[in-house]
């Protein structure tokens, strides 16, 4: 009898561990899913503006900090006539975006929502969520410039800090 309960206990225990991974793992799909739905929306909003949203959709869809980093810059520029930006169009990786372009959403190992763009660059976002799975909100908290990791938000504080 008690090895009869014994493997009755076990197999319980073996249940509710493998409905904790799966649980587990539906909530990371369902926040991938949400973090792609999110920069899928920006794209769009970008491409049905043709960029000329005041401000940027970037700026529209970044959590705090980063929206603060963008403010930084422009009240630089404001004060300066500097420009301390990137010359370029972050979300199409191009100085003279084609928003016809074809694009591809994905999530990376790291975490990263990854855009690849028809013309053979990726751009790559960190999103910060905040809500349960069924009322999540995700914001963008940071865009990966390059293959190197190079931050916009660390790159925006530390070039108008360092005076352009």
């Amino acid at each position: 009898m008690p090895t009869y309960y014994s493997l009755t206990l076990l197999a319980m225990g073996l249940i509710a561990t493998n409905s904790a991974i799966a649980d587990i793992a539906e909530s990371t799909q369902t926040y991938a899913a949400i973090k792609i739905a999110t920069i899928s929306n920006m794209y769009q909003q970008d491409v049905s503006n043709q960029g000329m949203d005041n401000p940027v959709v970037l700026q529209q869809y970044a959590d705090p900090d980063l929206q603060a980093a963008m403010q930084i810059e422009q009240d630089y520029f404001d004060r300066e006539q500097i420009s301390c930006h990137v010359d370029y169009d972050i979300l199409w990786d191009s100085q003279d975006p084609d928003y016809t372009q074809d694009k591809q959403f994905s999530m990376t190992d790291q975490g990263l929502v990854q855009v690849s763009l028809a013309h053979g660059s990726n751009v790559s976002y960190e999103l910060s969520c905040n809500g349960t799975d069924d009322d999540a909100n995700c914001r963008v908290a940071d865009v990966i410039l390059d293959k190197d990791g190079k931050s916009l938000r660390k790159h925006l504080l530390e070039t108008v800090a360092s005076q352009c």
